[in-house]
């Protein structure tokens, strides 16, 4: 038996896009329309009227992926790339121009507010027009229309037609519907961020309970790129209808925020005009090669020079390392050093500090520098001055510190080193 849930093949969809070929059309009355029908009819009959014109707009081009059972896989891109316009397809709500989708396993989807309820009836009653359409039993809905009517917390309105619901009525009983009403296949749209910070969190829980205890699959559309990295193993960025890229959900989230910009290993700084001033900063691999993609089972080497015009007690140098959504993992100065590095005397210091091996996960990283005296005097600060990538690992990260959220404790190996500068162009 196949273990695809959802399989895409050259998937394309059109819309026809009309045009008022001279000016804009102005708003009339039904009083306007009577009056100017006779010379909207000789207009026409004489060819010498208005000409609409219509374009194709391509809202998704060629596009082919497959989704295996129990995946949860994020959509991301920005508005109008596409992402909403395919999960109607996979709903079956519109028909595609070209290409096919094949969806094996029963649908729940979370595509608008309101969608799939009837304003007429009350939300006891979309909860069994729901569940119908699913092809459950009402046995079957009965035997969970108590979780529902708790998770959506609106007991109170209960028997009141759904047309009197706010957009966030709404949403806590359409998600609590679709969790809970045992689709195979989870279709959810941005609808969420109609919701307040609560119930987003709640339901973003119960996603997380639906993928690792139920094994149900997933496709999530959504802005919100900490959800999208918390819950989905995959994901796929969407640009003007087209896959642009595919795979591990850091690297592609990366990619979609730009900071996977390349930058070369080796950095010099302009004089930034202080006492104490950077002159070069580079990445570097075990072997001392410069480097910007490190694997994740190595070490990283982090060296810089910087150059004092006086003596300054108590300066330190330090860096920061951030993650591609600008969450600083850890930080770390020479005055963690063991023996304890002096960076105070005039004159040029060349430092090396190396992160260890098995901290950061795969994923894309930069960091800042700094020379200051804490919480006294910053003498000079480069932000986002390096950044580089670490790449996959055989065996997998179990163990990894970062597997957890918040900063980690980085073991970073201080010390002085000769010149730092390397044969690297400028």
């Amino acid at each position: 038996m196949s273990d695809i849930a959802i399989s895409v093949e050259q998937l394309s969809k059109s819309f026809k896009i009309d045009h008022e070929s001279i000016g804009r059309r102005a708003y009339r009355t039904l009083h306007d329309d009577l009056i100017g029908l006779p010379k909207r009819l000789l207009s026409r009959l004489s060819r010498n009227g208005r000409r609409s014109t219509s374009e194709i707009f391509w809202a998704l081009k060629n596009i082919s992926f497959d989704v295996k059972q129990g995946e949860v896989v994020g959509i991301i891109g920005r508005n109008g790339a596409g992402k909403s316009t395919l999960l109607k397809i996979l709903n079956r709500i519109t028909e595609p121009t070209s290409g096919g989708a094949d969806v094996y396993g029963r649908v729940g989807a979370l595509l608008e507010v309101g969608t799939g309820f009837h304003p007429e009836l009350t939300g006891r009653e979309n909860v069994f027009l729901n569940g119908a359409i699913l092809g459950m039993s009402r046995a079957e809905i009965r035997k969970k229309f108590d979780e529902i009517v708790a998770f959506a917390e609106i007991e109170q309105f209960l028997d009141t037609p759904v047309k009197r619901y706010s957009s966030g009525m709404y949403v806590r009983l359409a998600f609590a519907v679709a969790a809970h009403l045992d689709p195979e296949i989870l279709l959810v749209d941005e609808v969420l961020a109609v919701g307040d910070a609560e119930f987003q969190k709640k339901c973003l829980g119960k996603m997380d309970d639906v993928v690792t205890k139920e094994g149900r699959t997933i496709m999530f559309v959504s802005h919100n790129i900490d959800a999208i990295c918390h819950l989905c193993s995959r994901c796929i960025l969407l640009r003007h209808g087209e896959i642009e890229l595919s795979g591990n959900t850091a690297e592609v989230v990366a990619a979609y925020l730009g900071a996977g910009q390349q930058q070369p290993p080796v950095v010099y700084f302009k004089a930034a005009g202080s006492e104490a001033s950077f002159q070069v900063a580079g990445l570097h691999g075990p072997e001392g090669e410069p480097s910007t993609s490190f694997s994740a089972n190595a070490p990283v080497l982090m060296k810089c020079s910087f150059t004092l015009q006086r003596s300054i007690p108590g300066l330190q140098v330090s860096f920061s390392v951030f993650n591609f959504k600008g969450e600083e993992v850890f930080y770390s100065t020479n005055s963690m050093a063991e023996p304890a590095i002096s960076v105070e005397s005039a004159g040029t210091h060349h430092v090396s500090a190396m992160i260890p091996a098995r901290l950061l996960l795969p994923g894309r990283y930069f960091i800042n520098l700094a020379l200051h005296i804490p919480n006294v005097h910053l003498y000079d600060r480069r932000d986002q001055a390096l950044g580089f990538q670490i790449v996959g690992m055989p065996g997998g990260y179990q163990g990894f510190p970062t597997e957890e959220l918040g900063q980690v404790y980085a073991d970073v190996k201080w010390e002085k080193t000769a010149e730092t500068r390397t044969q690297v162009s400028q």
